[in-house]
């Protein structure tokens, strides 16, 4: 009898999963669900359309996929939707001058205008009153170092790309040497090194430079060195008709309501793959979170992939990726990451992007945590949740007795 009671109530849990799962479509992985629980009251209300939230922990992996990538088609998120990362690119960018440095074809004190010669001058904007600028000569010498750390004093975008109402994706419709161009012959903001301003044209400066080092558009630089070694098979700057039927769509928070649809959004308009998009380093890349899984945990484990291919020293991560290249006053920034003052164990380090998503790794502690939603706007009111759940889950600890006993090892 006794066996009968506890076999029904096992079959009204399968019963009660299953439907739960038809209310908020899932992917999951390991036998936690840290995540889900923290999410899944957001998506029942249609406040978060969908979302995917990867934890690690030395090993020990946590992915949720919640929710819709086409809330109208019903169409689940999963870890191969492409997305816009944003500014996520920017890492990918500081990623390919890591590789020049360690090569030696570039040191960061270089002068920009050793690489681009349009920048061996610069005019600082010293004021603007009654619709007369008043310029001065840059003192402080322009380096790869300042343009890759926002301390260069470049605008955010230039002002043909603000917003890109024409199309033409985060590129505007300029490519990355006419961005470098354009950017030389206009007043920075303030003089180098000395200040910092959050710029996605100092970046693709930076890609520029890549650009004439190489000999080849940064794009296919960051294909051959990264995603190909890698296997980052689905991201790039011109996502293909086939790819972007899993687009994961664009939608706006509203409070305490079910998020609205957007068609797109004013920085990155549709299509998305025409002759009039080009790579832009600052932003602008197509990316899944399979894919873009694989590069951040290259960065966790120094410059190792999952598949054990070396994209970089450990050594250089160490010294000018995972912790700021910046003047000790100006916060931290390496090169094209948010990274921390001081490189310790409790170190982050990573990017986020304008629709929401981010990464972080620690590779102190062989540490990830992975965020991709399509959204714009606030409240945001899973956040806390969602730090809550990642406190839960890196303080869970595993048993480790009987892989101990098997091995003959103990455990660190």
């Amino acid at each position: 009898m006794k066996k009968k009671v506890l076999l029904f109530a096992l079959l009204m849990c399968a019963v009660l999963m299953v439907g739960c799962q038809s209310m908020v479509p899932r992917q999951d992985t390991a036998s936690t669900n840290f995540a889900r629980e923290a999410l899944a009251p957001f998506v029942e209300s249609g406040e978060l359309p969908g979302a995917i939230n990867v934890f690690y922990n030395n090993g020990v992996e946590e992915i949720c996929c919640i929710g819709y990538a086409d809330v109208a088609a019903k169409r689940p998120i999963t870890m191969d939707d492409v997305f816009m990362q944003c500014s996520q690119t920017k890492g990918f960018c500081g990623v390919t001058i890591a590789i020049l440095v360690e090569e030696g074809k570039l040191s960061l004190d270089d002068p920009v205008s050793k690489y681009l010669p349009e920048f061996k001058t610069l005019w600082v904007l010293e004021s603007e009153k009654d619709d007369v600028r008043t310029l001065r000569k840059a003192q402080n010498t322009l380096t790869v170092r300042m343009v890759m750390n926002h301390t260069g004093g470049f605008a955010f975008e230039l002002p043909a790309k603000q917003p890109n109402i024409k199309g033409g994706g985060w590129s505007g419709g300029l490519k990355l040497r006419s961005v470098a161009a354009e950017a030389a012959a206009l007043p920075i903001k303030f003089e180098p090194g000395t200040k910092d301003a959050y710029s996605n044209t100092g970046i693709d400066i930076g890609a520029a430079i890549v650009e004439v080092i190489t000999e080849m558009p940064w794009e296919q630089f960051l294909e051959e060195r990264v995603f190909k070694p890698l296997g980052m098979t689905r991201s790039s700057f011109k996502p293909t008709a086939e790819q972007l039927k899993t687009q994961i769509e664009m939608y706006e928070c509203v409070e305490k309501a079910p998020a609205r649809y957007k068609l797109q959004s004013n920085w990155e308009q549709r299509p998305y793959n025409g002759d009039h998009v080009h790579a832009s380093a600052g932003a602008g890349l197509w990316t899944t979170a399979s894919d873009q899984l694989k590069f951040y945990k290259m960065l966790m484990n120094l410059g190792v992939g999952e598949n054990g291919v070396r994209i970089l020293k450990e050594e250089t991560v160490k010294s000018i990726l995972a912790v700021t290249t910046r003047p000790q006053n100006l916060g931290g920034y390496s090169l094209g990451l948010t990274a921390p003052k001081v490189d310790d164990e409790n170190g982050w380090f990573g990017h986020g992007g304008a629709f929401g998503t981010n990464c972080m790794v620690n590779y102190h502690k062989k540490q990830l945590k992975l965020w991709v939603v399509q959204l714009e706007g606030k409240p945001r009111p899973w956040d806390a949740k969602r730090n809550a759940a990642a406190d839960a889950f890196f303080k869970a600890t595993l048993d480790t007795k009987a892989e101990s006993e098997y091995t003959g090892r103990v455990k660190e």
